[in-house]
Protein backbone atom coordinates (compact mmCIF):
# COMPACT_ATOMS: atom_id res chain seq x y z
CA UNK A 1 0.00 0.00 0.00
CA UNK A 2 1.67 3.17 -1.18
CA UNK A 3 -0.67 5.73 0.30
CA UNK A 4 -1.86 6.16 3.88
CA UNK A 5 -5.09 4.58 4.95
CA UNK A 6 -8.12 6.81 5.22
CA UNK A 7 -8.69 7.14 8.93
CA UNK A 8 -12.42 7.01 9.36
CA UNK A 9 -13.87 7.49 12.79
CA UNK A 10 -14.35 4.72 15.07
CA UNK A 11 -13.90 1.47 16.80
CA UNK A 12 -17.09 -0.28 17.84
CA UNK A 13 -19.37 -0.79 20.55
CA UNK A 14 -21.15 -1.88 23.58
CA UNK A 15 -21.98 -4.51 26.20
CA UNK A 16 -21.55 -5.25 29.87
CA UNK A 17 -18.76 -5.47 32.39
CA UNK A 18 -16.13 -8.16 32.61
CA UNK A 19 -14.13 -8.29 35.81
CA UNK A 20 -11.57 -10.65 37.18
CA UNK A 21 -8.00 -11.31 38.07
CA UNK A 22 -5.27 -13.14 36.23
CA UNK A 23 -5.27 -16.73 35.13
CA UNK A 24 -4.31 -19.41 37.60
CA UNK A 25 -0.59 -20.07 37.52
CA UNK A 26 2.00 -18.85 35.06
CA UNK A 27 4.04 -22.00 34.70
CA UNK A 28 7.14 -20.01 35.66
CA UNK A 29 8.63 -22.65 37.93
CA UNK A 30 12.15 -23.76 36.98
CA UNK A 31 12.63 -20.47 35.14
CA UNK A 32 10.08 -21.28 32.46
CA UNK A 33 7.08 -19.21 31.43
CA UNK A 34 3.88 -20.70 30.06
CA UNK A 35 2.21 -18.26 27.68
CA UNK A 36 -1.48 -18.78 26.97
CA UNK A 37 -2.53 -17.70 23.45
CA UNK A 38 -6.16 -17.71 22.31
CA UNK A 39 -6.98 -17.16 18.63
CA UNK A 40 -9.99 -17.14 16.38
CA UNK A 41 -9.84 -19.79 13.69
CA UNK A 42 -11.02 -17.71 10.79
CA UNK A 43 -10.72 -18.12 7.05
CA UNK A 44 -6.93 -18.35 7.27
CA UNK A 45 -7.10 -21.63 9.20
CA UNK A 46 -5.16 -22.83 12.23
CA UNK A 47 -1.94 -24.31 10.86
CA UNK A 48 -0.20 -20.94 10.59
CA UNK A 49 -0.50 -20.35 14.33
CA UNK A 50 1.06 -23.70 15.16
CA UNK A 51 3.93 -22.96 12.78
CA UNK A 52 4.53 -19.47 14.17
CA UNK A 53 4.53 -20.78 17.73
CA UNK A 54 6.99 -23.51 16.78
CA UNK A 55 9.31 -20.91 15.24
CA UNK A 56 8.97 -18.67 18.29
CA UNK A 57 9.82 -21.46 20.70
CA UNK A 58 12.98 -22.22 18.70
CA UNK A 59 14.33 -18.77 19.59
CA UNK A 60 12.70 -18.63 23.04
CA UNK A 61 13.39 -22.06 24.59
CA UNK A 62 12.45 -20.82 28.05
CA UNK A 63 8.86 -20.12 26.98
CA UNK A 64 6.11 -22.69 26.56
CA UNK A 65 3.26 -21.43 24.37
CA UNK A 66 -0.13 -23.04 24.75
CA UNK A 67 -2.50 -22.34 21.88
CA UNK A 68 -6.28 -22.40 22.19
CA UNK A 69 -7.92 -21.88 18.80
CA UNK A 70 -11.55 -22.15 17.79
CA UNK A 71 -14.10 -20.79 15.34
CA UNK A 72 -16.06 -19.65 18.39
CA UNK A 73 -13.16 -18.68 20.63
CA UNK A 74 -15.26 -16.14 22.55
CA UNK A 75 -17.57 -18.89 23.79
CA UNK A 76 -14.58 -20.86 25.05
CA UNK A 77 -12.61 -18.15 26.83
CA UNK A 78 -15.37 -15.86 28.13
CA UNK A 79 -16.50 -18.15 30.99
CA UNK A 80 -12.92 -18.47 32.23
CA UNK A 81 -12.38 -14.73 31.93
CA UNK A 82 -15.46 -14.05 34.03
CA UNK A 83 -13.93 -16.40 36.59
CA UNK A 84 -10.65 -14.47 36.51
CA UNK A 85 -8.69 -16.84 34.24
CA UNK A 86 -7.40 -14.73 31.36
CA UNK A 87 -5.30 -15.76 28.37
CA UNK A 88 -2.08 -13.79 27.95
CA UNK A 89 -2.55 -13.00 24.24
CA UNK A 90 -5.76 -12.93 22.21
CA UNK A 91 -6.02 -12.72 18.41
CA UNK A 92 -9.57 -11.53 17.82
CA UNK A 93 -10.86 -8.52 15.94
CA UNK A 94 -13.94 -6.38 16.28
CA UNK A 95 -17.24 -6.71 14.49
CA UNK A 96 -18.23 -10.20 15.62
CA UNK A 97 -21.61 -10.89 17.20
CA UNK A 98 -20.13 -11.79 20.59
CA UNK A 99 -18.33 -8.39 20.61
CA UNK A 100 -15.76 -9.61 23.15
CA UNK A 101 -13.05 -7.23 21.96
CA UNK A 102 -15.51 -4.33 22.06
CA UNK A 103 -16.59 -5.32 25.55
CA UNK A 104 -13.08 -5.21 26.94
CA UNK A 105 -12.45 -1.90 25.18
CA UNK A 106 -15.59 -0.49 26.76
CA UNK A 107 -14.54 -1.83 30.17
CA UNK A 108 -10.99 -0.50 29.76
CA UNK A 109 -9.73 -4.01 30.38
CA UNK A 110 -6.98 -4.12 27.75
CA UNK A 111 -3.26 -3.61 28.30
CA UNK A 112 -1.61 -0.51 26.82
CA UNK A 113 0.47 -1.83 23.90
CA UNK A 114 2.13 1.47 22.99
CA UNK A 115 5.47 0.12 24.32
CA UNK A 116 5.23 -2.74 21.81
CA UNK A 117 5.31 -0.22 18.95
CA UNK A 118 8.58 1.14 20.32
CA UNK A 119 10.11 -2.28 21.00
CA UNK A 120 12.51 -3.98 18.63
CA UNK A 121 11.17 -7.00 16.84
CA UNK A 122 12.92 -10.03 18.39
CA UNK A 123 15.90 -10.95 16.23
CA UNK A 124 15.68 -7.80 14.11
CA UNK A 125 16.98 -4.23 14.25
CA UNK A 126 13.71 -2.42 13.50
CA UNK A 127 10.96 -1.60 15.97
CA UNK A 128 7.43 -2.86 15.44
CA UNK A 129 6.27 0.68 14.71
CA UNK A 130 8.99 1.13 12.08
CA UNK A 131 7.72 -1.90 10.19
CA UNK A 132 4.01 -1.01 10.09
CA UNK A 133 2.45 0.75 7.11
CA UNK A 134 1.39 4.34 7.55
CA UNK A 135 -2.02 4.93 9.09
CA UNK A 136 -2.64 1.41 10.34
CA UNK A 137 -2.19 2.53 13.96
CA UNK A 138 -3.22 5.78 15.59
CA UNK A 139 -6.84 5.54 14.47
CA UNK A 140 -9.82 4.69 16.64
CA UNK A 141 -9.56 1.05 15.66
CA UNK A 142 -6.21 0.71 17.46
CA UNK A 143 -6.45 3.69 19.81
CA UNK A 144 -10.09 3.37 20.87
CA UNK A 145 -10.09 6.13 23.48
CA UNK A 146 -8.93 8.87 21.13
CA UNK A 147 -5.55 9.14 22.87
CA UNK A 148 -1.98 8.35 21.85
CA UNK A 149 -2.20 4.95 23.53
CA UNK A 150 -2.57 1.84 21.39
CA UNK A 151 -4.55 -1.03 22.91
CA UNK A 152 -5.20 -3.32 19.94
CA UNK A 153 -2.44 -4.13 17.46
CA UNK A 154 -3.34 -4.68 13.79
CA UNK A 155 -2.51 -8.27 12.91
CA UNK A 156 -3.79 -8.73 9.36
CA UNK A 157 -5.38 -6.35 6.91
CA UNK A 158 -7.53 -7.38 4.01
CA UNK A 159 -9.30 -5.47 1.29
CA UNK A 160 -13.01 -6.21 1.38
CA UNK A 161 -15.25 -5.60 -1.58
CA UNK A 162 -17.20 -7.45 -4.24
CA UNK A 163 -15.68 -10.81 -5.20
CA UNK A 164 -16.56 -12.48 -8.49
CA UNK A 165 -15.36 -15.04 -11.04
CA UNK A 166 -13.04 -13.32 -13.51
CA UNK A 167 -13.14 -16.45 -15.65
CA UNK A 168 -16.90 -16.24 -16.08
CA UNK A 169 -16.76 -12.56 -17.02
CA UNK A 170 -14.08 -13.30 -19.62
CA UNK A 171 -16.05 -16.25 -20.99
CA UNK A 172 -19.24 -14.20 -21.29
CA UNK A 173 -17.52 -11.06 -22.54
CA UNK A 174 -18.90 -9.07 -19.59
CA UNK A 175 -17.21 -6.01 -18.16
CA UNK A 176 -17.24 -5.30 -14.44
CA UNK A 177 -19.95 -2.63 -14.05
CA UNK A 178 -18.48 0.88 -13.99
CA UNK A 179 -21.72 2.47 -12.71
CA UNK A 180 -24.66 1.34 -10.61
CA UNK A 181 -26.93 1.54 -13.66
CA UNK A 182 -24.59 -0.88 -15.45
CA UNK A 183 -24.74 -3.12 -12.38
CA UNK A 184 -28.52 -3.24 -12.42
CA UNK A 185 -28.60 -3.73 -16.20
CA UNK A 186 -26.31 -6.73 -15.75
CA UNK A 187 -28.69 -7.99 -13.06
CA UNK A 188 -31.59 -7.89 -15.51
CA UNK A 189 -29.53 -9.61 -18.19
CA UNK A 190 -28.33 -12.52 -16.06
CA UNK A 191 -31.76 -13.00 -14.50
CA UNK A 192 -32.99 -14.01 -17.94
CA UNK A 193 -30.25 -16.69 -17.92
CA UNK A 194 -31.36 -18.05 -14.54
CA UNK A 195 -28.47 -16.45 -12.67
CA UNK A 196 -28.43 -14.04 -9.74
CA UNK A 197 -26.48 -10.80 -9.52
CA UNK A 198 -25.77 -10.73 -5.80
CA UNK A 199 -25.59 -12.67 -2.55
CA UNK A 200 -23.83 -12.40 0.80
CA UNK A 201 -22.45 -15.07 3.19
CA UNK A 202 -24.35 -13.64 6.17
CA UNK A 203 -25.82 -10.18 6.55
CA UNK A 204 -22.89 -9.20 8.77
CA UNK A 205 -20.62 -9.31 5.70
CA UNK A 206 -22.50 -6.30 4.40
CA UNK A 207 -20.09 -4.14 6.41
CA UNK A 208 -17.70 -4.63 3.47
CA UNK A 209 -20.43 -3.20 1.26
CA UNK A 210 -22.16 -0.58 3.38
CA UNK A 211 -19.15 1.23 4.82
CA UNK A 212 -17.74 1.80 1.33
CA UNK A 213 -21.14 2.79 -0.06
CA UNK A 214 -21.73 5.38 2.66
CA UNK A 215 -18.36 6.97 1.92
CA UNK A 216 -19.00 6.75 -1.83
CA UNK A 217 -22.38 8.48 -1.45
CA UNK A 218 -21.39 11.32 0.84
CA UNK A 219 -17.62 11.35 1.22
CA UNK A 220 -15.49 10.84 4.29
CA UNK A 221 -17.27 13.48 6.38
CA UNK A 222 -20.68 11.92 5.78
CA UNK A 223 -19.27 8.50 6.61
CA UNK A 224 -17.87 9.90 9.85
CA UNK A 225 -21.23 11.52 10.62
CA UNK A 226 -22.96 8.15 10.25
CA UNK A 227 -20.36 6.34 12.34
CA UNK A 228 -20.59 8.94 15.13
CA UNK A 229 -24.39 9.23 15.13
CA UNK A 230 -24.81 12.84 14.01
CA UNK A 231 -28.35 13.92 14.70
CA UNK A 232 -30.66 13.27 11.77
CA UNK A 233 -27.94 11.70 9.62
CA UNK A 234 -30.20 8.85 8.50
CA UNK A 235 -32.81 11.37 7.31
CA UNK A 236 -30.41 12.98 4.86
CA UNK A 237 -30.63 12.58 1.06
CA UNK A 238 -27.26 10.80 1.13
CA UNK A 239 -28.55 8.17 3.56
CA UNK A 240 -31.68 7.66 1.50
CA UNK A 241 -29.59 7.28 -1.64
CA UNK A 242 -27.52 4.56 0.02
CA UNK A 243 -30.67 2.70 1.06
CA UNK A 244 -32.22 3.21 -2.39
CA UNK A 245 -29.20 1.62 -4.09
CA UNK A 246 -29.12 -1.24 -1.61
CA UNK A 247 -32.84 -1.98 -1.76
CA UNK A 248 -32.62 -2.08 -5.53
CA UNK A 249 -29.56 -4.35 -5.41
CA UNK A 250 -31.27 -6.76 -3.00
CA UNK A 251 -34.01 -7.34 -5.57
CA UNK A 252 -31.35 -9.21 -7.55
CA UNK A 253 -30.21 -11.33 -4.59
CA UNK A 254 -29.99 -15.09 -5.04
CA UNK A 255 -33.17 -16.75 -3.75
CA UNK A 256 -31.12 -18.98 -1.44
CA UNK A 257 -29.33 -16.04 0.22
CA UNK A 258 -31.43 -15.62 3.36
CA UNK A 259 -31.84 -19.34 3.98
CA UNK A 260 -28.08 -19.90 3.97
CA UNK A 261 -27.11 -16.63 5.68
CA UNK A 262 -26.13 -18.20 8.99
CA UNK A 263 -22.95 -19.46 10.64
CA UNK A 264 -23.65 -23.07 9.63
CA UNK A 265 -24.52 -22.58 5.96
CA UNK A 266 -22.81 -19.35 4.86
CA UNK A 267 -20.28 -21.19 2.71
CA UNK A 268 -23.18 -22.35 0.51
CA UNK A 269 -23.76 -18.72 -0.47
CA UNK A 270 -20.03 -18.43 -1.19
CA UNK A 271 -20.21 -21.66 -3.20
CA UNK A 272 -22.79 -20.09 -5.50
CA UNK A 273 -20.02 -17.80 -6.82
CA UNK A 274 -17.76 -20.78 -7.54
CA UNK A 275 -20.66 -22.57 -9.24
CA UNK A 276 -21.41 -19.57 -11.51
CA UNK A 277 -24.90 -19.28 -10.08
CA UNK A 278 -24.30 -15.81 -8.63
CA UNK A 279 -22.05 -13.01 -9.86
CA UNK A 280 -21.00 -10.88 -6.86
CA UNK A 281 -20.54 -11.39 -3.13
CA UNK A 282 -19.18 -8.96 -0.50
CA UNK A 283 -16.27 -10.57 1.31
CA UNK A 284 -12.62 -10.25 2.30
CA UNK A 285 -9.52 -11.87 0.87
CA UNK A 286 -9.78 -14.70 3.39
CA UNK A 287 -12.56 -16.19 1.25
CA UNK A 288 -9.88 -17.60 -1.08
CA UNK A 289 -8.38 -19.76 1.67
CA UNK A 290 -11.76 -20.53 3.16
CA UNK A 291 -12.99 -22.01 -0.13
CA UNK A 292 -9.68 -23.40 -1.43
CA UNK A 293 -10.88 -27.01 -1.35
CA UNK A 294 -14.37 -26.30 -2.69
CA UNK A 295 -15.37 -27.48 -6.18
CA UNK A 296 -15.57 -24.77 -8.79
CA UNK A 297 -16.56 -24.09 -12.38
CA UNK A 298 -14.00 -24.66 -15.11
CA UNK A 299 -11.77 -21.63 -15.56
CA UNK A 300 -12.74 -20.11 -12.23
CA UNK A 301 -10.53 -17.24 -11.09
CA UNK A 302 -11.17 -14.98 -8.10
CA UNK A 303 -11.59 -11.29 -8.85
CA UNK A 304 -12.13 -8.34 -6.52
CA UNK A 305 -13.61 -4.94 -7.31
CA UNK A 306 -14.69 -1.91 -5.29
CA UNK A 307 -18.34 -0.90 -5.53
CA UNK A 308 -19.29 1.01 -8.66
CA UNK A 309 -18.87 4.75 -8.06
CA UNK A 310 -22.04 6.65 -7.22
CA UNK A 311 -20.78 9.48 -9.42
CA UNK A 312 -18.45 8.54 -12.28
CA UNK A 313 -14.96 9.89 -11.82
CA UNK A 314 -15.17 10.37 -8.06
CA UNK A 315 -13.14 8.64 -5.38
CA UNK A 316 -14.07 5.05 -4.53
CA UNK A 317 -13.56 3.45 -1.16
CA UNK A 318 -12.53 -0.08 -0.29
CA UNK A 319 -13.52 -1.27 3.15
CA UNK A 320 -10.40 -2.63 4.80
CA UNK A 321 -10.80 -5.33 7.41
CA UNK A 322 -8.23 -5.25 10.22
CA UNK A 323 -7.85 -8.22 12.56
CA UNK A 324 -6.43 -7.43 15.99
CA UNK A 325 -4.18 -8.90 18.66
CA UNK A 326 -4.39 -7.69 22.23
CA UNK A 327 -3.44 -8.49 25.80
CA UNK A 328 -5.97 -8.46 28.66
CA UNK A 329 -4.87 -6.06 31.38
CA UNK A 330 -5.43 -8.93 33.85
CA UNK A 331 -3.12 -11.32 32.00
CA UNK A 332 -0.53 -13.06 34.19
CA UNK A 333 2.49 -12.86 31.89
CA UNK A 334 2.22 -9.41 30.32
CA UNK A 335 5.93 -8.86 29.66
CA UNK A 336 6.29 -12.22 27.94
CA UNK A 337 3.04 -11.55 26.08
CA UNK A 338 4.38 -8.24 24.72
CA UNK A 339 7.56 -9.97 23.57
CA UNK A 340 5.45 -12.55 21.75
CA UNK A 341 3.25 -9.89 20.14
CA UNK A 342 6.36 -8.06 18.92
CA UNK A 343 7.61 -11.31 17.37
CA UNK A 344 4.38 -11.63 15.39
CA UNK A 345 5.66 -8.76 13.21
CA UNK A 346 8.99 -10.43 12.46
CA UNK A 347 9.90 -11.29 8.88
CA UNK A 348 9.94 -14.93 9.94
CA UNK A 349 6.38 -14.85 11.29
CA UNK A 350 5.11 -12.68 8.42
CA UNK A 351 6.25 -15.23 5.85
CA UNK A 352 4.44 -18.02 7.70
CA UNK A 353 1.23 -16.00 7.93
CA UNK A 354 1.46 -14.96 4.27
CA UNK A 355 1.57 -18.60 3.15
CA UNK A 356 -1.98 -18.86 4.53
CA UNK A 357 -2.96 -15.57 2.83
CA UNK A 358 -2.96 -13.73 6.17
CA UNK A 359 -1.25 -10.52 5.08
CA UNK A 360 0.13 -8.28 7.79
CA UNK A 361 0.28 -4.48 7.53
CA UNK A 362 4.07 -4.51 7.21
CA UNK A 363 5.86 -2.17 4.81
CA UNK A 364 6.82 -3.86 1.56
CA UNK A 365 4.94 -7.09 2.15
CA UNK A 366 2.23 -6.41 -0.43
CA UNK A 367 4.83 -6.02 -3.18
CA UNK A 368 6.18 -9.48 -2.37
CA UNK A 369 2.84 -11.18 -2.99
CA UNK A 370 2.04 -13.24 -6.06
CA UNK A 371 -1.02 -14.63 -7.77
CA UNK A 372 -4.48 -13.62 -6.62
CA UNK A 373 -3.28 -11.85 -3.49
CA UNK A 374 -1.01 -9.60 -5.54
CA UNK A 375 -4.00 -8.60 -7.66
CA UNK A 376 -6.18 -7.94 -4.61
CA UNK A 377 -3.70 -5.65 -2.88
CA UNK A 378 -2.83 -3.84 -6.09
CA UNK A 379 -6.25 -2.21 -5.94
CA UNK A 380 -4.86 0.15 -3.30
CA UNK A 381 -2.44 1.48 -5.91
CA UNK A 382 -5.28 2.75 -8.09
CA UNK A 383 -5.41 6.53 -7.80
CA UNK A 384 -9.20 6.61 -7.48
CA UNK A 385 -9.37 4.04 -4.65
CA UNK A 386 -8.83 4.70 -0.94
CA UNK A 387 -8.81 2.22 1.93
CA UNK A 388 -11.46 2.75 4.57
CA UNK A 389 -10.73 1.62 8.12
CA UNK A 390 -13.17 1.90 10.99
CA UNK A 391 -16.67 1.25 12.19
CA UNK A 392 -19.33 2.61 14.49
CA UNK A 393 -18.14 4.69 17.44
CA UNK A 394 -18.34 3.38 20.98
CA UNK A 395 -21.10 4.59 23.28
CA UNK A 396 -22.54 3.67 26.63
CA UNK A 397 -24.68 0.54 26.24
CA UNK A 398 -28.28 1.13 25.15
CA UNK A 399 -30.61 -1.74 25.88
CA UNK A 400 -32.14 -3.22 22.76
CA UNK A 401 -30.02 -1.16 20.35
CA UNK A 402 -27.56 -2.78 17.95
CA UNK A 403 -27.08 -0.45 15.02
CA UNK A 404 -24.94 -2.92 13.09
CA UNK A 405 -27.76 -5.46 13.27
CA UNK A 406 -30.25 -2.78 12.24
CA UNK A 407 -28.12 -1.77 9.25
CA UNK A 408 -26.94 -5.18 8.08
CA UNK A 409 -29.42 -7.80 9.26
CA UNK A 410 -32.43 -5.90 7.98
CA UNK A 411 -31.25 -6.84 4.49
CA UNK A 412 -32.70 -10.30 5.15
CA UNK A 413 -36.09 -8.72 5.81
CA UNK A 414 -35.86 -6.51 2.74
CA UNK A 415 -35.23 -9.58 0.56
CA UNK A 416 -38.06 -11.52 2.18
CA UNK A 417 -40.44 -8.56 1.98
CA UNK A 418 -41.02 -8.49 5.74
CA UNK A 419 -39.81 -4.87 5.95
CA UNK A 420 -39.86 -1.88 3.65
CA UNK A 421 -37.11 0.61 2.89
CA UNK A 422 -39.04 3.28 4.81
CA UNK A 423 -39.14 1.06 7.89
CA UNK A 424 -35.41 0.38 7.50
CA UNK A 425 -34.62 4.07 7.36
CA UNK A 426 -36.83 4.87 10.35
CA UNK A 427 -35.26 2.09 12.44
CA UNK A 428 -31.75 3.33 11.61
CA UNK A 429 -32.69 6.88 12.53
CA UNK A 430 -34.16 5.76 15.86
CA UNK A 431 -31.17 3.56 16.75
CA UNK A 432 -28.66 6.23 15.76
CA UNK A 433 -30.42 8.88 17.83
CA UNK A 434 -30.47 6.68 20.93
CA UNK A 435 -26.74 6.07 20.56
CA UNK A 436 -26.09 9.76 19.98
CA UNK A 437 -27.84 10.56 23.25
CA UNK A 438 -25.79 7.83 24.95
CA UNK A 439 -22.60 9.62 24.01
CA UNK A 440 -21.79 8.69 20.42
Amino acid sequence: MRRPLVLASAAAAMLGLLTGCSADGDGSDSGRTTLSVAALEGGYGRDMYAQVIQAYKASHPDVDVRLQISKSIEDEISPNMKAGKFPDVVVLGQGRKAALTETLIKDKALEDLTPVLKAKVPGEDKTVGDKLIQGIVGNLNTNPYGTDQTYTMPMYYAPSGLFYNKGLFAQKGWKVPATWEEMFALGESVKEQGLSLFTYPTAGYLDAYFFALLADVGGEQFYTDVMTYKQGVWKTPQARQALDITTRLLKYAAPTTVGYANEQDFTKNQQSILDNKTLFIPNGTWVVGEMKDAPRAKGFQWGLTPLPPVVVGTKRYLTTSVESVWIPSAAKNKDAAKEFVAYLYSDEAAKIFARSNAIQPIKGIASSLSGENAEFYKIYDETSVEALVGGFASTAPVEGVDIKATLFDTANSIISGDKTEDQWQAALDAASEKLRQAGG
